[in-house]
């Protein structure tokens, strides 16, 4: 079979048809969309870390002070 030719698998060729049979409008909303999830997610990370440092900052300077 010519998949196995290519070394493409059925999921693959799938998912290529599924994203370039919507028009071009709505594959770039699309790829705005995940890029967006990615910076958020990113965000979300980055403020956590800031977040868990200032909760242990605050823990170790009430020892200290009391």
């Amino acid at each position: 079979m010519w998949r196995a030719r290519l070394g493409v698998s059925t999921h693959s060729l799938y998912a290529w048809i599924k994203r370039y049979s919507k028009p071009q409008a709505e594959r770039q909303q699309d790829d705005d969309q995940h890029a967006e999830l990615r910076r958020l997610r990113a965000e979300l990370k980055r403020v956590t870390e800031e977040r868990d440092i200032l909760k242990k900052a605050a823990a170790y300077f009430a020892e200290e002070c009391g």
